[in-house]
């Protein structure tokens, strides 16, 4: 990203090993993001009732994600390795 933006609700998650900012420190962006696209996305005011957060927080969240793809790419590319290197995320039938 090439310009700074100061967010009022997000931040760095403490002890967290993701880079990407959370709200308040707790909720990681993608999270509510994630509730806001697919094949039943909630409007933002559905996941700022649902979260008990300001309808901001959510609209930070959302343009947070939308201008660091590039990070939030490479963070679920490092998560799916690290499953797999442990053995999770593969089909796993019973065999008599």
């Amino acid at each position: 990203m090439s310009e700074s933006i100061d967010y009022k609700y997000l931040r760095p998650k403490r002890g967290s090993r993701y880079e990407q900012l959370a709200v308040n420190g707790r909720i990681r962006a993608e999270i509510l993001y994630r509730e806001t696209i697919g094949s039943e996305p909630l409007t933002p005011e559905q996941v700022a009732e649902e979260y008990s957060l300001p309808l901001e927080a959510v609209l930070e969240a959302i343009h947070y994600c939308e201008h660091n793809r590039e990070l939030l790419d490479m963070e679920r590319a490092r998560e799916r390795a690290t499953i797999e290197a442990r053995g999770g995320g593969r089909d796993r039938t019973l065999t008599q």
